[in-house]
């Protein structure tokens, strides 16, 4: 996911939305909600762009728009370099400690604006969060994801 639709900005059809990416404007076609569409044009602000989006021209259709996603295949996007992940990546992983204790899965990561937090869920349904930094995650994979035990007590 690139970026999700917050509503209709102005009346002539453009769409504000929260970018999960720093650059959207790299992609010149996104799936919309899982139907194609061009990007004519993004003005990036932060946290937030501005998206005019091909054939889309009035406020209503914008703001039909609303809470639908912005993705791409994942071919499309650039090659990670080392110590990097796409969030799509971990959601879902095993957890475990660096004991190797198993923990649960990895339901989510957020960030706050400190960085990564990863959301576990234990198999009790208890959540609970995690830095993702070395300290806190010592490695992951595609395989599983390890959380140091000092911050995996409950």
């Amino acid at each position: 996911m690139l970026a999700a639709v917050a509503g209709a900005h102005g009346v002539s059809g453009e769409i504000k939305v929260k970018l999960f990416t720093d650059d959207l404007a790299r992609f010149a076609a996104v799936d919309i909600g899982g139907t194609p569409h061009r990007l004519t044009g993004v003005r990036p602000g932060g946290k937030t762009a501005v998206v005019r989006v091909a054939g889309v021209s009035t406020r209503d259709a914008a703001e039909a728009l609303r809470g639908l996603t912005l993705t791409v295949d994942r071919a499309a996007l650039p090659p990670l370099e080392p110590g990097e992940y796409y969030h799509a990546d971990l959601i879902g992983l095993p957890a475990a400690t660096d004991g190797g204790e198993p923990l649960g899965h990895v339901v989510a990561v957020d960030n706050f604006g400190a960085g990564d937090v990863i959301e576990i869920e234990r198999p009790t349904g208890k959540r609970f969060m995690v830095p993702m930094m070395p300290d806190a995650v010592p490695e992951w994979s595609a395989e599983r994801l390890v959380v140091a035990a000092p911050f995996a007590a409950d």
